[in-house]
């Protein structure tokens, strides 16, 4: 088996190699994951897409995020929150999500949930996981990105005792990674930054 590390694109870009392909993977690659992710709806709408990804392949959830995005109001917790079983009905019937009702129903609670908290206070919960850079080195191949840390592993397990579901610690180093938490970009990617 070979090591899954950097490809260069036809634009001669290094990347990921995830990231090269289809078009979906590179522009979201290039232009998103790993970069930072702060405010609340935000972070809502990264919590509830990658629990719908559960099981699924992310290009899934890339291809219908406007769909989401027009059935969950703008993924705006104080209008998920007010939904209702009816709502809950209406989002079953959409073709353009992921029509999961424990998906579904685990959004409507989480944003229940959230209408709660104070503004920011998701925003300053979720980054306060976030591990030391520096002590992080790129990672040479695909082969050598965890799918859970220590801080993930914290993660879910304060935003489940908080009330939010469908998060466990798989889940949260994904939106670790996609709301650049950590920086997961291989060695040599021109994504990376450094």
């Amino acid at each position: 088996m070979t090591e899954k590390r950097v490809v260069t694109g036809a634009d001669g870009l290094a990347r990921c190699p995830w990231g090269a392909t289809p078009e979906e993977y590179r522009v979201y690659h290039d232009e998103e994951w790993g970069r930072p992710v702060r405010g609340d709806d935000a972070l809502f709408e990264r919590i509830s897409l990658e629990a719908f990804q559960s099981g699924l392949s992310w290009l899934t959830i890339l291809r219908r995020r406007p769909g989401f995005r027009t059935a969950f109001a703008g993924f705006e917790i104080a209008s998920v929150a007010g939904f209702t079983e009816r709502d809950a009905d209406r989002l079953l019937a959409d073709t353009g999500i992921i029509r999961n009702r424990r998906k579904i129903d685990a959004t409507l609670a989480n944003a229940r949930a959230l209408a709660g908290w104070s503004e920011g206070e998701l925003t300053e919960l979720v980054w306060s996981f976030a591990p030391d850079h520096a002590a992080r080195p790129a990672p040479p191949s695909l082969a050598d990105v965890p799918a859970t840390t220590p801080e993930s592993v914290a993660l879910a397990k304060e935003l489940k005792r908080r009330g939010i579901r469908f998060v466990g610690p798989t889940t949260a180093y994904a939106l670790m990674q996609a709301c650049g938490l950590v920086n997961d970009h291989l060695r040599g990617c021109h994504a990376r930054g450094e």
